[in-house]
């Protein structure tokens, strides 16, 4: 199986090249991803807890859906294609903000990516790829911005950043 691609780009979210993966997060080289934020008709944030065997953050609770464009395809595209891979759903998706972020991890590799944030609506459960998922569950903003302040160690590095950064994005 060949190792997927991620578009490497610069600091205006141009795309400069493209790498595998892994060696992207080996040499911590920016480049082009997504974090999508679900909400159900109670404002609840549908949460993920990673995958237990993932390359990082494996077990930790982050945003409903993230991960990578591909070559060609738009962050929406993306999103709709990955939320589907991940959680077993699709939904209308709506950019709202942007950023770059870098975050080393304990295995050494680190995350430095040009964050595009999408959210969405959806009210049923998801079919979860347990794959990549080990569970879900929805909650309330404010209760995830307590929760984080208190077991910061529970949640992504990416997660933290949005919600210290970027909360007033996070609504349709």
């Amino acid at each position: 199986m060949q190792e997927e691609m991620v578009i490497l780009v610069n600091e205006k979210d141009e795309q400069i090249g493209l790498m595998p993966k892994m060696e992207a997060h080996q040499k911590a080289i920016l480049h082009r991803a997504f974090s999508i934020f679900i909400f159900n008709d109670k404002d609840e944030l549908m949460l993920q807890q990673r995958a237990l065997h993932k390359y990082h953050s494996p077990g930790l609770w982050t945003n409903t859906c993230c991960s990578h464009q591909r070559d060609g395809e738009t962050s929406l595209e993306a999103g709709s294609r990955r939320l589907q891979e991940e959680m077993g759903f699709t939904t209308p998706l709506k950019e709202t903000t942007s950023f770059i972020y870098k975050a080393p991890f304990d295995n050494g590799l680190t995350e430095h990516e040009f964050d595009h944030v999408m959210v969405g609506r959806y009210n049923d459960e998801p079919v979860i790829n347990k794959d990549e998922v080990n569970a879900w569950k929805w909650m309330l903003l404010e209760d995830v911005k307590k929760d984080i302040k208190l077991n910061p160690e529970n949640y992504s590095a990416w997660f933290k950043i949005i919600f210290d950064k970027f909360y007033e994005h996070l609504s349709l």
